[in-house]
């Protein structure tokens, strides 16, 4: 391992969306990460397709049999970090709660990962990304004037407000534990993330320069910052936010929104401009506006984007198992990040890693024969 938190070990409790993206970034970045998989998954293949899941190895442990639950402890002796995404309290009932895991070794972040916080009114509600974004007040923000709002996929909730701001929170609290010794629990919450990824546009609320949904600079209701359809039934993207770009791209597709570009009138720009973006394909806009001042760029699929040149220069897209997926990021001069390998099948490197972990073959055995691992 090159990357910047090579050194650091993580323990993973399996789960399943935004903790395992947290656990694939500190892997990503260099940290040895061990998943802990229920026994009961043994014998499962290996997912592939899970990319959330590529880069560390799978040990199979009971964590509801006394030696399993112990076995957990004794890795978390060897761990800088413990990642779970349970419900509040499922883990203080396994044994395996910050104060069972932080009395073992106390300088340990203990990473929690759940849609609703560790307290709070909804604590022990059920609920999924699109419940955490509505709450938040962010899904409410998004998709067009007079209809429902629209999902964001599961980017800002799982993603971006639950396994990025857990990351995030887990690298912070090893540079705090780096100068006090002492470890502290990180709760990561979708619904505070979402809330926070939208920070900006309660500013602008705030200023008074946001409306409803749909109306507004950066929700498609500006006529030079949407998605328009192409003459092949493609899209283009255009962010023609300041007035330099946006003179451009008047000039440029013979719309002029009129001497008074106000708010009112960007529903009938945009009527106008979406007919001549009509008339002309994805590929011929492409070579009308690349390289102008416009900010333009075609939309992609996702069987598209890793082929763009652009994406293919960055190595932006890599391949791991067979599977095409987004490569580590970002980019470090010194220490580059890289993927460890594809995601392990459930229990995969139990006796390995167990004695990479300090297991004696003879505790190992005692372990099998218990049925505490598998």
């Amino acid at each position: 391992m090159t990357g910047a938190l090579s050194g650091y070990k993580v323990v993973e409790l399996a789960g399943i969306g935004p903790g395992p993206f947290a656990a694939m970034m500190l892997s990503d970045m260099g940290a040895e990460v061990l998943r802990v998989d229920r026994a009961d998954a043994v014998g499962l293949d290996a997912p592939l397709w899970d990319v959330n899941a590529r880069g560390r190895r799978s040990v199979g442990v009971d964590l509801k049999h006394p030696d399993g639950r112990e076995a957990v402890l004794r890795l978390v002796e060897r761990a800088d970090v413990l990642i779970e995404g349970f419900r509040p309290g499922v883990t203080e009932r396994l044994g395996l709660g910050p104060d069972d895991c932080l009395a073992r070794q106390p300088r340990l972040v203990y990473g929690r990962m759940t849609g609703w916080g560790q307290d709070g009114p909804y604590a022990q509600t059920p609920g999924r990304d699109i419940n955490y974004v509505a709450l938040a007040g962010t899904l409410g923000m998004i998709g067009p004037a007079g209809a429902p709002p629209v999902p964001p996929l599961n980017v800002v909730g799982d993603f971006g407000g639950g396994g990025l701001l857990l990351a995030f929170g887990i690298v912070c609290a090893l540079l705090e534990a780096g100068g006090s010794g002492r470890g502290q629990v990180v709760d990561a919450a979708m619904v505070d993330g979402a809330a926070l990824l939208a920070g900006m546009i309660h500013g602008l609320r705030a200023a008074g320069d946001w409306g409803g949904r749909g109306t507004n600079l950066l929700d498609g209701g500006a006529w030079f910052y949407d998605a328009y359809e192409t003459a092949d039934a493609r899209f283009v993207s255009l962010g023609a936010i300041d007035p330099r770009a946006r003179r451009q791209l008047a000039e440029l597709t013979g719309v002029d929104p009129g001497p008074d570009d106000d708010r009112s009138s960007w529903p009938a720009t945009k009527t106008r401009l979406a007919a001549v973006i009509r008339t002309r394909t994805r590929d011929e806009w492409c070579a009308a506006l690349e390289g102008t001042d416009v900010c333009f760029a075609p939309v992609l699929d996702p069987d598209e984007a890793p082929a763009h040149p652009h994406n293919r220069h960055r190595g932006t897209f890599t391949e791991v198992g067979g599977v095409v997926q987004p490569a580590p990021a970002p980019r470090f001069s010194r220490t580059p990040p890289a993927v460890a390998g594809p995601p392990p099948a459930p229990g995969q490197h139990t006796e390995e890693a167990l004695a990479d972990w300090g297991f004696s073959a003879e505790e190992v055995a005692r372990l099998r024969a218990a049925v505490a691992i598998q």
